[in-house]
């Protein structure tokens, strides 16, 4: 399992292997948002955790569609289906990997990227631990969708289609975690909901991509 995980990570690092990508379109998307807003900087406050969020998100989808397709496409997917670990073990390595490349680094960035919203000081750290439990969440359940539309024709936009409604409950929980903190108001509830949201995507959603892989496959 470590070693898939650090072929993936090895694969997203290499020219080519789409590392950067969701950074550089979170950038341009926030900005374009910032512009589009105008200089109101009331309003744009109020808005920021929300908006930084649905960026952010927004970005998580781009490296979706490349998650089981490359190794369909060569067939190191058949090999792994018969490899001595489970399946479900290989889905949870690809998602780490999606997460460590791809949710990690916009965690890390997204305070960064607040100021072009006028985010408020209290709202930096917020932000970011937001989307640091709530993208893992993020990844397990794109790795659900990639295996739902693995092997069909325009299966990257098929694959938004589903999985932006999945998204939901933790685009809520998530922004709404980052503006009661930004507004100095508790957190605790919204934040253990998105925690178990996360933790409830890592313990399900494995076996069930998995069971969808084995379909696809036959």
């Amino acid at each position: 399992m470590m070693a898939l995980l650090m072929r993936d990570l090895k694969l997203a690092f290499r020219a080519g292997g789409g590392f950067g990508f969701a950074i550089l379109f979170f950038f341009i998307v926030t900005l374009l948002l910032a512009f589009g807003i105008g200089p109101d900087v009331v309003l744009l406050g109020k808005i920021a955790p929300g908006a930084l969020w649905v960026c952010a998100l927004l970005a998580c989808l781009l490296s979706l569609d490349r998650l089981f397709a490359l190794d369909y496409e060569d067939g190191t997917l058949d090999l792994l289906t018969v490899a001595p670990i489970p399946l479900e073990a290989v889905v949870f390595a690809k998602s780490c990997a999606h997460w460590i490349t791809t949710g990690l680094p916009l965690a890390l960035v997204a305070p960064l990227l607040g100021i072009f919203l006028d985010l408020p000081a209290e709202g930096y750290l917020w932000v970011f631990l937001s989307l640091l439990a709530g993208t893992p969440a993020l990844s397990m359940i794109g790795a659900f969708g990639a295996a739902l539309t693995l092997g069909l024709r325009r299966g990257g936009l098929l694959l938004s289609v589903l999985v932006l409604p999945l998204y939901v409950p933790t685009l809520i929980f998530g922004a709404e975690v980052a503006r009661r903190g930004t507004v100095g108001m508790d957190v605790q509830t919204p934040f253990l909901l998105l925690v178990a949201l996360s933790f409830g995507a890592l313990a399900l959603l494995p076996f069930a991509a998995a069971a969808v892989l084995r379909i696809n496959l036959r």
